[in-house]
């Protein structure tokens, strides 16, 4: 999913090497190395200016500008769900960009490239050595089969930054109320108790995107291990939708609606809003994505914040950032591939890291940010224990929408735990026949 956002790469600071994450596949066609004489790069992604991807492909932008002299970079900011929604109607058009951030995972990139909608990168992934950059874990979701599922073959994708969920707090509103960070999940539990008796709502939730269902995913989480991820991301074995495991999370996230944990107004907050409300100081806790991390490091002026992992879990919702992509109705191929290799450089890489970023490629004595090393610190626990478990919505085609719409059900009361099972269930059996599976 979005960010769906893993690890860092193969040599540097993040020990993503020890990540032992597998899988199966990639597809689609073929783009030769053409566009060489093309005067304009049109590229697409949805990370914010001061972001820290976005400061650092900003940076990126401006190398490429000088030294491609008389080439024209056109920018456009889109939104996650803008891309989400609109890829495969703009990719089989003439306003298909050159290079855009695309979403990593079976049912979105995997089925892009399926279609023959994305460019093999594999010839500019050897000629440019980003395999060497990439270790092998990361390149599980930069690679798909003929039948779109991540972890071998054609290379369909490049990630140049890692991404994972965790806990966000404030801890000016911890402090006032005499509140430690949880080492348990009863700890959490506690915690999030004693907001509510003060009439605080504890967390700031997003129900109208990714947010509210990596909550559900974390929860199920809780009881599960890397045998149950692999049957359920990579098809391995028969997923039971009632099992312990998912009963659990949903049956849980609709405990913590009920309690007030999470505001049921909720359902219709998109992610944008949900952080934008962390950080004007109205919530004390937001649960989502190390992609938040620069941004809040240049925009929260008013509190001290700090993160920690989610209590008493060992797995996480996290992976290899989200992939750079070339259309394969792109006209720039040759500068679309110039221009990823130039993020790939030690020096944007560096910046990502000192921005509050992830990246890939990165010198580890180049990192001197304190909150950055923080970031790295908590991404490392969850890496170095094989603790990275992908994201909810990357089985089925369409799963997103149906993991949204359902979890908005679980907030507003209109479903119940089962019967949001029996509603995620259905798409996903359904793709597993559609592959054969």
């Amino acid at each position: 999913m979005f960010r769906s956002r893993a690890g860092v790469a193969a040599g540097a600071l993040f020990l993503v090497s020890s990540l032992a994450l597998t899988a199966c596949g990639g597809s689609g066609s073929s783009g030769g190395d053409d566009g060489k004489d093309a005067k304009t790069l049109t590229l697409w992604h949805y990370e914010g200016p001061t972001s820290a991807m976005g400061i650092a492909w900003n940076k990126a932008i401006e190398e490429f500008k000088t030294s491609h002299p008389g080439v024209t970079v056109k920018f456009e900011e889109k939104s996650f769900e803008q891309i989400q929604q609109n890829a495969q109607m703009i990719l089989n058009s003439d306003s298909a960009p050159d290079i855009m951030e695309y979403n990593k995972g079976n049912a979105t990139a995997g089925l892009l490239a399926k279609q023959g909608l994305l460019t093999d990168l594999s010839d500019q992934v050897t000629k440019f050595g980003w395999d060497k950059k990439l270790s092998p874990s990361l390149q599980t979701t930069d690679r798909y089969d003929d039948q779109g599922i991540m972890g071998s073959g054609k290379w369909y994708g490049v990630s140049n930054y890692g991404e994972y969920v965790e806990m966000y707090y404030n801890k000016d509103l911890f402090k006032k109320y005499n509140l430690q960070v949880p080492a348990t999940y009863d700890d959490l539990v506690k915690v999030m108790d004693a907001f509510k008796s003060r009439g605080v709502t504890p967390l700031s939730v997003g129900g109208a995107e990714y947010p509210a269902q990596q909550i559900f995913y974390e929860l199920a989480l809780s009881k599960a291990n890397r045998q149950w991820v692999n049957n359920y991301e990579l098809y391995q074995n028969k997923v039971d939708f009632h099992g312990p495991e998912l009963t659990y999370g949903a049956q849980t996230f609709a405990d913590w609606v009920s309690k007030g944990y999470i505001a049921k107004n909720s359902a219709g907050i998109k992610a944008e809003d949900m952080g934008v409300a962390f950080e004007q100081g109205k919530f004390p806790m937001m649960f989502s994505g190390s992609w938040w991390y620069g941004r809040f490091q240049s925009e929260v002026k008013n509190f001290d914040w700090g993160t920690f992992l989610f209590p008493g879990n060992t797995m996480h919702p996290g992976s290899g950032g989200n992939l750079w992509v070339v259309p394969s109705k792109s006209k720039a191929k040759s500068l679309a591939y110039d221009f990823i290799n130039i993020t790939m450089q030690p020096d944007i890489q560096n910046l990502m890291g000192n921005s509050g970023g992830l990246p890939v490629a990165a010198d580890p004595n180049a990192i001197t940010d304190p909150k950055s090393k923080e970031l790295i610190d908590n991404f490392n626990k969850v890496s170095t224990s094989d603790g990275l478990a992908f994201y909810p919505d990357w089985p089925a085609p369409g799963y997103y929408d149906t993991l949204v719409a359902g979890v908005q059900g679980l907030i507003n009361g209109s479903k119940t735990p089962a019967a949001f099972l029996d509603e995620i269930a259905k798409p996903y059996n359904e793709n597993l026949s559609d592959i054969g599976k």
